[in-house]
């Protein structure tokens, strides 16, 4: 039959169920406290980065990042508490962390420059801009990606890092914009009178600014024609109305005025030879 030993389950309960218990224990207090603590110091983070006017994407992804890293820490120091030999654990974590790191290199790249273009936000969402080789209206910035839409409406996702990597051109940045024409004129055609309708017509568009004040001169003496350089500021979103109305309308009324608009052209000379 069996025998009770008190005298052997009470060491049992001193050896092993005490302690065991205690570590138990400390290590649920340990990994509830490290969880408050955790959550006080991301919440502290996520507050001093929005009154930074940081984008919300980069808040939200810097205190998930915060969050798991502490919270790391708080597991170990839970395992460690219990007896769990951690050291040989951190060694795994890193071996596996700079692994994943090699085999992502591509993409580890486009997040670094995803984070770079949310804190320094050389353009914004509503920007026409030209980067990554290509062009178009910024509809979103993600951590890995930019998505924009192209003037013919086309959706293009472009890597951040080639988008980084790369000189970016932000059509949008500015108030206003300097559109730049070139106007030839026959050389048989008057000079001073094709400059006077130019200045007339720049000085008549509502649109046009008149600080800074725009240009209007003489620029090349060309093969085939003289031609002017129109050079009038305004405001951005009006720059390409200006643009395509200000060349329709320079076609029409120096059709009016007899001034003609060469085209390229070679005379070709025949010698008859015997």
């Amino acid at each position: 039959m069996f025998e009770f030993d008190a005298e052997k389950v009470s060491q049992l309960v001193d050896t092993y169920v005490i302690p065991w218990s205690i570590n138990i224990v400390m290590a649920i207090i340990i990994y509830i406290i490290g969880r408050i603590i955790v959550g006080i110091v991301v919440g502290l983070l996520g507050k001093l980065l929005a009154r930074s006017k940081y984008d919300d994407m980069l808040v939200d992804f810097v205190k998930a990042i915060a969050n798991a890293v502490l919270m790391l820490f708080v597991i170990v120091a839970s395992l460690d508490r219990l007896g769990v030999d951690t050291t040989s654990l951190v060694a795994i974590l890193g071996a596996a962390g700079l692994a994943i790191g090699l085999s992502l290199q591509g993409s580890l790249q486009n997040f670094a420059a995803g984070v770079m273009l949310l804190v320094f936000r050389p353009f914004k969402a509503g920007d026409f801009i030209e980067a990554g080789g290509t062009s178009g209206v910024v509809k979103s910035i993600s951590i890995f990606t930019t998505m924009m839409t192209t003037p013919d409406n086309k959706e293009i996702i472009v890597p951040n890092g080639k988008i980084y990597s790369d000189n970016i051109i932000n059509y949008s940045a500015k108030a206003t914009r300097r559109v730049d024409m070139v106007v030839g004129i026959s050389y048989d055609s008057d000079l001073k009178k094709a400059k006077a309708i130019l200045n007339e017509m720049v000085a008549a568009d509502e649109r046009i600014l008149k600080d800074p004040a725009p240009t209007v001169a003489v620029a090349e003496l060309a093969d085939s024609s003289v031609n002017f350089v129109v050079r009038p500021w305004v405001a951005a979103a009006d720059f390409w109305a200006v643009k395509f109305d200000f060349t329709e309308a320079v076609k029409l009324r120096f059709d009016a005025e007899g001034i003609t608009i060469p085209y390229p052209q070679m005379d070709v000379h025949l010698h008859k030879t015997e």
